[in-house]
């Protein structure tokens, strides 16, 4: 239970008190009139005693009386009998009390923390800590309590409530004051012993008589006064009458004297009481007056009593006014001697009486005293007939039966706080009672002996628990008597609390609620759910269940502002648990009480909670949810809103809105396609944004010199919660901001938004309005909260009509037009909320509906939708990421800001549009395509500054000024235009090729980032230019994403946008073309025209290897061959030897050809410069060395260079152990095969589309880098890199591995011999034939050579071809060649007979002359040299 401001023991003390009656004369109450009171009422903030009192048991023990408490009430007599249940005029009075007492406003509420209590939340068990803010006491059901228990009526079966005594009070101002104590005395004498009444009911026929005097100091005379009290003492005893004086205030000392008024807290309640009352006399025709009770204070006021007795209370500090603070004291020693004197021991007295009647019987046997009973009768009253069962409550004691004179005994007792005594006579009295079957007597027996058994003093004897159990049944079930089973109750809770026993109690009152009593039941409700939240381990949901439960008896019992206080409590345990149908029914209830209540405010609180929270609720219970909420929202707002406030509905998402900055991308016109750029309709991509970021830094750095500006922000045009929001974004004047909001309907019923637009904040800046603006507008922040739209400064686009479906969640696109530079803040949107149609139909697919009914449903519907619509806001409020960069970030919760809803907005800037024309997407590998793009100024600011960078720089090229070839205009004049520069030569077999020196600055952009030839460099506002671009496929074969991002600037410098960004997105489709593979290897013949001193003449021969791998296009026919150039700073092909003169180089599916060529050195050059060679196979030329062809060439060997980079990068971080010795010999060798020699592949592509022919144009690199080793025009696919281990402990350094492949090809060798050599065998038996050997040095190092001659093979065949063969002459030599150096020696060979002989039998030797350490390596050998030796 709730903490109450009484102990128990106190509580119980004030429960059952000794009562008085109190009679006065008409004079005596006019005196106290003066104070607005009545004698009782005056009496009554006095009755608790200061001091102890003392009385003696009757074993002449002596018992201290403490803090004794009297109830003085005013005499009222009536005839109504006694009932078991509270009548309604008593009922009302509980009620009213109830109801008075509220808690205050902006009282201090008791905070209580419920912890270590575990939860199932969300499907996970979790230690959660709740905190709930409630009252902790309850002075409502105090105050009903005290009530109830002080209004019950008196019972036969107990004499608790009955009157102990009667004060007889007359004024001193009376004629003959002892005539006027007479009458009283006598008139107290009727009431008590005529019969005529019911009700007072007394203690014991001789009730104590005490007799007042009332003296008003103010107007009466003292003297005599004290002269008429000392006839008083002589006639009634100085212990049985008083002389009360009062009202010593008079009107001059009452101005400047403040007196207390400790009667306002009682009197409160005594209106109550007069107010029922009055109401009992004019709806009943009984003499009915109802006794006036002591009741203890409460706070709060009573709303719906506005009429008060004003001549009962009057106002603050009225009552009282005649008395003085020692007339205070006066009526205080007036009570503690009517109680020390008069009323103490007349109780002892009757005790002692009591006390001896029950001794004088103990000598009789308990069966005789029984038996004497049940033959004589015993006094009693009318006995039932023997048919009637003994066990019901309807037996009645006479008033001198012994076993009511023990109960009266015990009840003596009780109220002068002797419990032990007390207790031991509820005993017997019970014993007694249970043996005649008198369960009413027997139930208030058990009760009052436990009560008492409670109250002892450090007694052992533990609380009988049972006895209040077994009294309460009996009230309820036997006597049915709810009244007092309720008061045994509401004891047995209160004590069962004190020991800590709150599941008992909390049983104990639930099961005291029924269905006769609301009010009764939600009290008991309330006070078991407090016990539940006390105990050692709190059961919180059982009291937030059972406060639903006390709040809906409330609510029933008419106290709507308890109820809404109940389910307000409760809804701090349901509130977020996952528990949606209880908060539903919650704030449902709430809302309904707040508006009964007059709370609107609170009212669209509770419904909103309803609607913004997710709901399993049926549609039909959420549309009237909702249409309730709009109602309430209708009655509170009256159309007189003075600001906005926040809808609940529908649900925004505000992490997931997106800004987008700038026009949104315009559609292709015709043929031509626009710049995709960035639009609402992509989703962010993280790698794609780094890669943006990767190529605009590329393209800033590039106009600042090569250096990124270290206050560089990347460019976002749409921002979303995953770009980077910590700063403000800056928009331009005069162009749209995109806000995307989305919105989530989490109804099942439809949602019709209307008017909905933006609501934002501006703050302008001075220099970009006019004078009389800024003046008024200075320091002031301009909104469109306001009806008064501000189109001047911001344009506001307004949806009309926004549609919502059940459970839909739906994005809308809302526009802002800046006219002003400044800042601006979108805080949130503005719409008409209104609900669905009470019929709202949804689809039927059994049948169509009537067309008129539909007509009629949707004109009434949009009559009541005119009614329901509401008008409010939304804020969006965007909470930022989480901070985690210091220490206190990462042990607090904290956020950054996310400002993407606050833009700068900058003064005006260029804005381009860039359009693509005959851009293919689709090409061949190697395919070269010429598109043109169009560069349009949108803007009223000129631009300049245009660049563009591109993930494939190899896919496209503007070309170079020195050799762009003449172009055509436009792409209509461009139809059936190669796309290369073309020279008319005719075809001569054999011929050479031309050479053209070419400087790779004409072609090559070092950064990466291509500058766009405009005229001028200016783009003006409103101007447009066309240029032509050249494409090539990629050399991979599948889809590609290119990516282009077009840079330009304002001419103008200093602003805050220091430029801005065009991103264009593509994807080509990339088909199978010409695979060609290419190798080279040394000539052993020096060319044409070369003499053997010449150290710079030396050839090689290159193979291409061409192959159509195109077989899954079926419109390309075949691919022509059209030319093979060669690009290099060292070599250049000479001539074509191929075999095959007289056939066309043309290849069908699947079929290959092979081509050979002779390459030479070129000749050295100052400057870095490549030599372009075209060996047309035509009777055209391609200029391989002007645009596109060059730029391809160039742009490819970028690309690749950058790939070995990357290779090398990764390879060399596993080799840093690398000895010396191994670099050394691979330096001194490496430029024996070195060759880099690019071949460049140019071909044609018949194509059937469209049953035309079309002619496709295209070229192939492939690089040689080394003789040897074999190169192919398809891109090798990359490899993982092998992971390598990390080498905790030092090793030896591995054994070096020399470059034997290097080192054997130092020597190239070429013998010359005559094919056939006729001999005559018969005459001369020895044939010997010269041989010239000729030595080709290839490195750049001295070599030093060894020859030998000598046959080294052991193999019996080459034992027997060796017989008729050898070498004559010197067989060994040793010589040095310098670098490329050529050497011929003179061999002779002998042979014994004819036949066929390989002369390459030799052997060579070779080492770099500087390497004395090392040995000689053998070289290679070329193809077997086979002779033919005939007989003559």
């Amino acid at each position: 239970m709730a903490r109450c401001v009484q102990s128990v023991q106190e509580f119980i003390q004030d429960s059952f008190v000794p009562m008085v009656a109190v009679l006065c004369s008409e004079e005596a109450e006019r005196v106290t009139r003066k104070n607005n009171l009545n004698f009782a009422e005056l009496l009554r903030p006095f009755c608790r005693l200061t001091s102890e009192g003392h009385i003696r048991d009757p074993n002449n023990q002596v018992q201290t009386v403490k803090n004794l408490r009297i109830c003085v009430n005013k005499l009222v007599a009536s005839q109504n009998t006694t009932s078991a249940v509270l009548g309604p005029t008593q009922r009302q009075l509980l009620s009213e009390v109830v109801l008075s007492c509220q808690p205050q406003d902006g009282a201090v509420t008791n905070m209580i923390t419920v912890g270590g209590y575990q939860l199932n939340f969300n499907g996970k068990g979790c230690l959660l800590i709740f905190v709930f803010v409630f009252l902790a006491t309850t002075p409502w059901f105090e105050a009903y309590r005290e009530n109830f228990l002080q209004s019950m009526p008196a019972s036969d079966h107990e004499f608790l409530n009955y009157f102990l005594a009667c004060l007889l009070v007359v004024s001193s101002t009376e004629a003959v004051p002892v005539e006027q104590f007479l009458k009283l005395s006598q008139e107290q004498h009727r009431v008590q012993h005529s019969g005529e009444y019911t009700n007072p009911k007394w203690f014991i026929p001789n009730t104590l008589k005490y007799y007042v005097l009332l003296h008003d100091m103010s107007e009466g005379n003292e003297h005599r006064a004290d002269t008429v009290y000392e006839d008083m003492k002589q006639r009634y005893g100085p212990q049985g009458c008083y002389l009360l004086k009062i009202n010593s205030r008079t009107l001059s000392t009452g101005e400047d004297e403040q007196i207390p008024d400790p009667w306002s807290q009682y009197l409160h309640r005594n209106n109550l009481h007069n107010q029922v009352s009055s109401l009992a006399f004019s709806t009943s025709n009984n003499h009915f007056v109802n006794i006036l009770l002591d009741t203890a204070s409460s706070s709060g006021s009573l709303n719906n009593l506005s009429t008060v007795n004003k001549s009962l209370v009057g106002g603050a500090g009225s009552h009282g006014i005649c008395l003085t603070l020692n007339d205070h004291d006066h009526i205080r020693q007036f009570i503690q001697e009517f109680t020390f004197r008069g009323l103490l021991p007349h109780i002892e007295k009757n005790i002692r009486q009591l006390n001896d009647q029950l001794v004088s019987r103990k000598g009789l046997s308990r069966s005789l005293f029984t038996a004497t009973k049940k033959w004589f009768g015993g006094g009693k009253g009318p006995e039932k007939s023997i048919n009637e069962p003994k066990s019901t409550c309807g037996l009645l004691y006479p008033p001198e039966a012994p076993e009511l004179q023990i109960r009266k005994m015990a009840d003596l007792c009780f109220l002068i706080q002797h419990y032990e005594l007390a207790y031991s006579c509820y005993h017997t009295a019970k014993k007694d009672f249970l043996s005649d079957q008198a369960m009413l007597y027997a139930a208030g027996a058990l009760e009052m002996a436990a009560v008492a058994a409670f109250l002892q003093g450090g007694a052992p004897r533990p609380y009988p628990a049972h006895y209040m159990d077994t009294a309460i049944q009996t009230y309820r079930d036997v006597c049915k008597n709810m009244v007092l089973a309720e008061r045994c109750a509401l004891l047995s809770a209160e004590i069962l609390k004190s020991q800590g026993k709150y599941s008992e109690a909390a049983s104990l009152l639930i099961k005291m609620t029924s269905e006769d009593s609301d009010l009764r039941s939600a009290l008991l409700l309330e006070q078991a759910a407090h016990c539940f939240i006390n105990m050692r381990n709190p059961m919180v949901r059982k009291f937030a269940f059972h406060m639903i439960l006390a709040g809906h008896r409330f609510s029933k019992a008419g106290q709507r502002r308890h109820a809404l206080r109940c389910y307000c409590q409760a809804m701090q345990v349901y509130k977020e648990r996952g528990w949606s149908l209880a908060e539903d029914h919650i704030n449902f209830t709430i809302g309904r009480q707040s508006f009964t209540l007059h709370q609107p405010e609170n009212a669209v609180i509770a419904f909103r909670e309803i609607l913004a929270n997710d709901s399993r609720q049926t549609a039909t219970q959420q549309g009237a949810f909702l249409r309730e909420y709009l109602y309430v929202y209708k009655n509170v707002t009256g159309g007189n809103e003075v600001s906005l406030p926040q809808l609940p509905l529908p649900c925004i998402h505000s992490s997931a809105t997106r800004v987008y900055f700038g026009h949104e991308r315009r559609l292709a016109e015709g043929e031509k396609q626009a710049a995709t750029h960035v639009s609402l309709d992509q989703e962010y991509d993280q790698d794609l944004a780094a890669m943006w970021r990767h190529l605009e830094e590329q393209l800033v750095a590039a106009a600042n010199r090569g250096l990124v500006p270290g206050n560089f922000q990347p460019t976002q045009s749409c921002l979303n919660s995953h770009t980077d929001n910590l700063r403000h974004p800056f928009a331009v004047v005069e162009e749209p901001i995109i806000v995307e909001v989305t919105f989530r309907n989490p109804l099942k019923v439809s949602l019709a938004l209307s008017n909905l637009s933006l609501l934002w904040k501006f703050s302008v800046e001075g220099a970009s309005l006019s004078e009389e603006m800024s003046e008024g507008l200075s320091g002031k922040a301009l909104t469109n909260e306001d009806v008064a739209q501000k189109d001047d400064i911001v344009s506001t686009e307004t949806i009309l009509e926004f549609y919502m479906g059940p459970e839909e969640t739906k994005v809308a696109r809302l526009r802002l037009l800046p006219h002003r530079t400044g800042q601006l803040n979108i805080v949130g949107v503005v719409y008409n909320l209104a609900g669905p149609l009470p019929g709202e139909l949804t689809p039927s697919t059994e049948g169509t509906v009537d067309t008129c009914y539909m007509d009629f449903i949707l004109f009434i519907g949009q009559q009541m939708m005119d009614m329901m619509v509401v008008h409010g806001k939304q804020d969006l409020r965007i909470q930022g990421p989480r901070l985690n960069q210091t220490k206190e970030d990462k042990m607090l919760i904290r956020h950054g800001p996310d400002r993407r809803l606050e833009p700068i907005i900058t003064p005006p800037m260029p804005l381009m549009e860039v359009f693509f024309l005959q851009f293919p997407t689709a090409l061949l590998c190697g395919e070269v395509r010429k598109a043109y793009v169009e560069f349009c100024n949108v803007s009223s600011v000129p631009l300049c500054g245009l660049r563009v960078a591109s993930t494939h720089p190899d896919f496209f090229t503007f070309g170079s000024q020195a050799t762009t070839p003449l172009t055509p205009v436009s792409p209509a004049s461009s139809e059936n235009c190669s796309a290369y520069k073309i020279l008319a030569t005719p075809h001569q077999l054999g011929s050479v090729t031309s050479e053209i020196l070419v400087s790779p600055e004409d072609f090559n952009q070092p950064s990466g980032v291509i500058e766009i030839p405009i005229d001028g460099c200016t783009l003006q506002p409103g101007e447009s230019t066309q240029l032509p671009l050249w494409l090539r496929g990629p050399d991979q074969e599948g889809v590609h994403e290119i990516n282009f991002l077009f840079y330009y600037e304002s001419t103008e410098k200093g602003i805050k946008i220091s430029h801005r960004v065009l991103r264009h997105k593509v994807f080509i489709c990339a088909s199978r073309s010409l695979s060609v593979q290419a190798s080279v290897c040394h000539s052993s013949i020096p060319p044409p025209n070369c003499g053997l001193d010449d150290k710079d003449c030396s050839g090689a021969l290159v193979f291409i290897d061409v192959e159509n791998i195109n077989t899954s296009d079926a419109a390309v026919r075949e691919f022509l061959i059209v030319q093979v150039s060669s690009s290099s700073q060292n070599w250049c092909l000479h001539k074509c030897i191929n075999p095959a003169k007289d056939k066309d180089c043309k290849l069908t599916s699947r079929e290959r050809a092979k081509l050979c060529f002779r390459a030479t050195r070129c000749k050295p050059h100052t400057v870095e410069r490549y030599t372009f060679a075209d060996l047309n196979l035509g009777n055209e030329q391609i200029v391989s060395s002007s645009t596109p062809c060059g730029d391809f060439f160039f742009r490819c060997c970028q690309n690749s260079q950058r790939v070995n980079v990357v290779s090398s990068s990764c390879k060399s971080q596993g080799s840093l152990s690398t000895e010396n010795t191994v670099s050394d010999i691979t330096n001194i060798v490496k430029k024996c095969n070195e060759l880099d020699l690019n071949i460049i592949v140019i071909w044609k592509a018949y194509v059937i589309e469209d049953n035309k022919q079309l002619i496709l144009e295209g070229q192939l690199h492939v690089a040689l880098q080394a003789i040897g080793k074999e190169a192919s025009s398809l891109t090798p696919k990359q490899e993982a890199t092998e992971m390598v281990l990390l080498k905790f402990k030092s090793e030896l350094p591995p054994p070096a591995i020399l470059p034997t492949v290097e080192l054997s090809q130092l020597i190239k060798t070429n013998l010359q011999y005559p094919e056939t050599y006729s001999h005559p065998f018969v005459q001369e038996s020895l044939c010997v034939v010269p041989v010239t050997l000729t030595l080709s040095n290839c490195s750049l190092a001295h070599v030093d050579v060894i020859i030998d001659l000598r046959h080294k093979s052991v193999s019996p065949v080459f034992l027997e071809v060796h017989t008729s063969f050898t070498w004559v002459g010197q067989t060994q030599y040793k010589l040095q060649l310098k670098p490329q150096e050529m050497l011929s020696l003179t061999l002779q060979a002998c042979f014994l007979k004819p036949g066929v002989y390989n002369l390459n039998t030799l052997r060579v030797f070779a080492k770099p002359a500087d390497q004395d350490a090392m040995c000689e390596t053998s070289q290679q050998i070329a193809s077997p040299a086979l002779i033919i030796i005939n007989n003559a």
